[in-house]
């Protein structure tokens, strides 16, 4: 959580322009709560089996970060624009992902406010959701926020240090709290660090004492909602390191406190003893994510004021707070990103929608929302998969990537951090800029600022805009969420070394047809409220009645390789005569409607001529045969067979979006010398005195035809059916006669 707060305020003189915008918010709402808040979900209640786990960041309605990559840095010392803290690593930190704030607000700074990602070996921090200590506590340790020279790693800081520098969860765990032992922590908060074998949420629980618990061990089975409490209960086994990891002095601080609280079975109840009790909306929001879960607080263990106007209404304290509770069944995907954005709607007087002064964890204040969804059983490079809400996540969509292999991202979706034109934001006095939303002079491709627009939008004009434009990128969500199982396989069978590659791609991709869809919609909903809002918003992308999107997405198409269902087929000619086309039918196996139209296909032709020698036709590209969105499409080559010989065709089909191919089995395509055709029967006259008279052509064996008479060849014998020889006929019947006068002749001498 951003420190915005009551009694941290303080902070504003460290950061620009920001006292002016907190003045505008605290003087527009009821105090008590500008928060961000932190779930966990186990592996045992998501039904995909994995661990869900991450925050959202409340800070300013119209407040950019920076989505990026934090290159490897050799020997880098770490230091914080809010407090004197410094700390310089030995060695090569690791590449990461990052969601930063602008350098705008911290002196020109792009290190700060690393708010979630997931570095190259695998391990994600979400960060950072304030807490707070008590009274006594902090007496005894306070942090170094509360002393003059400010000191101490905090939010600023901490997810950079871990991002770069730890190679397992637990690693990031050690890390940290050795940091602190050296040198002490600048505020309260709570950390998530992860990776594919363990989760852990990590406590700064006051000036040098930390504890952190492995949450994959304890609670497998349970959902955690956090909203900047600190008095969340958990009980666990403090001296087992399996479970645990904490301060050398934890217990005794406490004591040293007087505020040291004990559960039955004698272990220390690390929350009662440092935390305080919480205001209405932090214990507000707590009751709604229950809720949310199916799992809301019982009656007789909170009370609850709906009548107040000088504050936040809602409930006003809470019995037995617990860190870990059981949801009511399985938690879907969607489900697990939606709970970032609830408002209440489970409940009858908690509801955000219905009472404008109730606070909600779906608020108008939310800058970015992430959530990490944890696969165990996976290699490190693609087990976690990022799932980032920029903006308020009420009205917004969590795009998918495999953060751990990410190398670049797409500099006009995600501008670099200091190169942002924040002149859109509108005035920083505006608790909501409209009039800019509603600008599209000063759009500049960010999928961020297409997000905040359609928050602003939709949040103030919630009667008309809320609910279609929610079932809009509801549908829009769900797509992204569909094909992310065919993403998934497509990782899981591609080699390590093109894995980055691959995930570059695809994260491109998904981020390309979120902000074209999202943008369309924004486009709308500004012709419909200057249009003066007459009759229903309806996105014109919408299916309302299914639910869908008309017009589907293609981000699991820029992974997957074509599938030929249809292999072109081989035949044998004679010359000259008429082939049928050889024809290959492809797909791309995406489960997407429509993908086939990024299918190209180039042919190769081989072809041995009647001599023997091999002559290789050039490759050319064919036109499909069936048009675009179809669910299978064709491409056909026409068969030559003006030449004797053999002819081998082969079609490589490729999908543009994904640059994978896949080459067609051959086809042999044989033509032979055409075969003579047969002459008429021969007369009566003629039978038994030509002894060929049923077979006039030895070499062929067929009967030549009257209408196309064959010509002699040169150096072949006369053959009865050479028509142009007017003498045949005559020097049969004369060789005839000479036959029998010989034989007479003959047998006359042998009488004698």
């Amino acid at each position: 959580m951003r420190k915005t707060h009551p009694g941290l305020l303080g902070r504003f003189t460290r950061f620009g322009r920001a006292m002016t915008v907190a003045a505008a918010i605290v003087m527009a709402m009821p105090t008590g709560a500008l928060a961000c808040t932190q779930i966990y979900m186990g592996k045992g209640v998501t039904d995909t089996g994995d661990t869900y786990v991450g925050r959202s960041e409340d800070y300013a309605s119209r407040h950019p970060k920076a989505f990026g990559i934090q290159e490897p840095r050799e020997n880098p010392t770490f230091s914080s624009d809010e407090s004197n803290f410094e700390w310089t690593f030995d060695g090569t930190t690791y590449r990461h992902t990052y969601v930063r704030d602008l350098p705008s607000g911290w002196d020109g700074r792009d290190d700060a406010y690393s708010e979630a990602g997931t570095n190259e070996k695998g391990v994600s921090v979400s960060a950072t959701l304030t807490t707070g200590y008590n009274d006594k506590v902090k007496a005894v340790d306070p942090c170094g926020s509360e002393r003059d020279d400010p000191s101490g790693i905090g939010e600023y800081t901490i997810p950079d240090v871990v991002l770069g520098c730890a190679d397992t969860a637990r690693d990031g765990v050690e890390l940290l709290g050795k940091i602190i032992d050296e040198k002490g922590s600048y505020d309260c908060n709570q950390i998530i660090i992860a990776d594919s074998a363990e989760t852990w949420v990590f406590m700064q629980l006051s000036g040098t004492q930390w504890c952190a618990i492995n949450l994959t061990a304890v609670a497998p089975d349970k959902v955690s909602v956090n909203p900047n409490m600190s008095n969340l209960k958990f009980d666990v086994n403090l001296d087992d390191s399996l479970v645990c990891l904490h301060s050398a002095k934890l217990e005794q601080v406490a004591k040293d406190a007087g505020t040291a609280t004990y559960f039955d079975d004698g272990r220390l109840d690390v929350a009662t003893s440092y935390g305080k009790d919480e205001s209405a909306g932090q214990n507000t929001r707590y009751a709604q994510g229950r809720a949310y879960f199916g799992n809301p607080l019982a009656e007789g263990t909170y009370t609850k004021d709906l009548t107040t106007t000088s504050g936040w209404q809602g409930v006003t304290s809470i019995s037995d707070p617990e860190l870990l509770f059981a949801p009511s069944g399985q938690v879907s995907l969607f489900q697990a990103l939606r709970s970032y954005a609830a408002r209440g709607e489970q409940t009858s007087d908690l509801n955000a929608n219905t009472n404008s002064r109730v606070y909600a964890i779906g608020n108008n204040r939310t800058v970015e929302t992430h959530m990490f969804q944890i696969r165990s059983g996976l290699t490190s490079d693609i087990a976690t998969v990022q799932w980032e809400a920029l903006s308020r996540d009420e009205f917004s969509v969590a795009v998918p990537s495999y953060s751990a292999l990410l190398t670049k991202v797409d500099t006009t979706i995600y501008p670099e951090v200091d190169k942002w034109d924040e002149s859109h934001t509108g005035d920083a006095h505006e608790r909501d800029n409209v009039k800019g939303a509603l600008d599209a002079s000063t759009d500049n491709g960010s999928l961020d600022y297409v997000l905040m627009d359609i928050n602003t939008l939709a949040y103030n004009y919630r009667d008309k805009l809320a609910v279609p434009t929610r079932a809009y990128l509801d549908a829009l969500q769900k797509e992204l969420i569909s094909q992310q199982a065919t993403v998934d396989d497509i990782m899981k069978q591609t080699p390590a070394k093109d894995r980055s590659d691959l995930a570059n791609k695809l994260f491109e991709q998904a981020s390309k047809e979120t902000y074209a869809k999202t943008k369309a919609l924004l486009d709308e909903m500004r012709t419909y409220v200057n249009g003066g809002m007459k009759g229903d918003f309806v996105p014109s992308d919408l299916d309302a009645a299914k639910g869908d999107l008309k017009a589907p997405i293609y981000y699991a198409t820029a992974g997957v390789a074509p599938q030929i269902t249809e292999q072109p087929q081989s035949a044998t000619y004679e010359k000259g005569d008429k082939a049928a086309d050889l024809k290959v039918t492809a797909t791309i196996p995406d489960g997407a409607a429509g993908s086939d139209q990024y299918l190209t296909y180039k042919w190769n032709v081989e072809s041995d001529s009647a001599d023997g020698s091999a002559k290789a036709a050039a490759a050319k590209p064919m036109a499909r045969a069936a048009a675009p969105g179809t669910a299978s499409q064709s491409s056909t080559i026409p068969v030559d067979t003006s030449k004797v010989g053999t002819t081998t065709y082969t079609c490589t089909v490729t999908n543009t979006l994904s640059g994978k191919s896949v080459t067609s089995e051959a086809a042999t395509i044989t033509v032979n010398e055409k075969a003579p055709k047969p002459d008429d029967k021969p007369s009566a006259d003629n039978k038994g005195n030509n002894a060929n008279a049923g077979n006039t052509n030895a070499n062929s064996g067929t009967a030549p035809s009257k209408k196309s008479p064959a010509k002699a060849a040169p150096g072949r014998l006369v053959s009865t059916g050479d028509t142009n020889n007017a003498m045949v006929p005559v020097a049969i019947a004369i060789a005839g006669v000479a036959i029998v006068v010989i034989a007479l002749v003959v047998r006359k001498r042998n009488r004698e």
